[in-house]
């Protein structure tokens, strides 16, 4: 099991035939692979840094000995459950929500897992290739939307997205102002 100390990631599940989908993005004081510690013992999903990252490996050993602690095992469970839990706004999202607000969120969560201190915090660590694959788009669809919010004044001019303006960007995805 790994702990992030420092940077994002994004965790990807794949359909087998190669089409991958976010799932969802990790940062500073999450873990991964803690489905691992589960009966099945198998990999569920793919995680890919999105920028330099500080990881901070558990060995097994370490891992079980705390597990074997009173309280570690339901803290666990309740991390896990809780992990779990936010992957269905990313299927909730593909059902009901529109291009733009798909991005939006998706933009939101990725600068509010950036570092405070992080002078590059409001810029997108993905191309526009990899925002549509991670929500299951096409670029073109993905570049469409990115110039409706930078027209609204939610993301700056340039080749590389940045969050100008989180309360638009917020109204376009449709939540409450950050």
């Amino acid at each position: 099991m790994l702990l992030v100390e420092s940077g994002r990631v994004k965790v990807m599940v794949s359909d087998g035939g190669g089409a991958e989908l976010l799932v969802s993005v990790r940062g500073r004081g999450d873990l991964l692979g803690e489905l691992a510690l589960t009966e099945a013992h198998r990999r569920t999903a793919s995680v890919v840094a999105l920028e330099t990252c500080h990881l901070v490996a558990i060995p097994t050993p370490q891992l079980h000995r705390l597990l074997a602690e009173q309280r570690v095992p339901t803290a666990l469970q309740d991390y896990v459950t809780a992990k779990l839990v936010e992957t269905v706004p990313f299927s909730i999202q593909l059902a009901h929500f529109t291009a733009c607000q798909r991005l939006a969120r998706l933009v939101l969560q990725l600068i509010a897992l950036a570092e405070s201190d992080d002078p590059n915090r409001f810029v997108v660590p993905l191309t526009h290739e990899e925002l549509a694959e991670a929500l299951g788009m096409v670029r073109s669809t993905v570049s469409e939307q990115i110039s409706v919010l930078r027209q609204a004044g939610a993301l700056g001019p340039g080749r590389r997205v940045v969050v100008s303006d989180s309360a638009i960007l917020a109204a376009h995805a449709g939540v409450a102002v950050l």
